[in-house]
């Protein structure tokens, strides 16, 4: 069901896959953004005023990161262990964040190309903690899109 003129999408609604296959447990995705260089052109006009423009540049590149609740899943470190290795052709995926309405159908997506996997961090463990061990991995990606 569509959102209507007054509604606006809950932030808890949300699917993340990694070469199709969807990342179970996942609590928080952050960075999506798309983003363009800009490009300054500093110019003395025919009569000697000085102007100042400002240009669309190329496409930036960027990356985001998932927070998911820790299994024994060793799916996100292979992946890094891929990099590490300097396998570049076996490194590379494609990655997806589905946004979802209040009865899970989808809004948007925000598809990235060229996926590999920079950082794995487990969170603090502490004893006596009453909360979940989480793996949080960052995905960094040549290109994006939004459909």
């Amino acid at each position: 069901m569509a959102l209507d003129t007054y509604d606006s999408s809950a932030a808890n609604g949300f699917i993340v896959t990694i070469d199709g296959i969807q990342i179970p447990k996942v609590t928080e995705v952050s960075g999506l953004n798309s983003e363009v260089d800009k490009i300054e052109l500093k110019q003395q006009t025919s009569d000697g005023k000085y102007v100042v423009r400002q240009l669309i540049g190329k496409p930036k590149a960027g990356e985001f990161t998932v927070t998911r609740g820790l299994t024994e899943s060793k799916t996100v470190t292979d992946w890094l262990k891929k990099v590490t290795e300097g396998d570049v052709a076996g490194s590379r995926k494609t990655a997806s964040v589905a946004l979802l309405d209040y009865q899970g159908g989808t809004i948007k997506t925000y598809n990235f190309v060229n996926c590999w996997v920079r950082k794995v961090e487990v969170n603090a463990l502490k004893a006596g903690a009453a909360e979940q061990a989480t793996e949080k991995f960052t995905v960094c990606y040549d290109e994006s899109s939004v459909s």
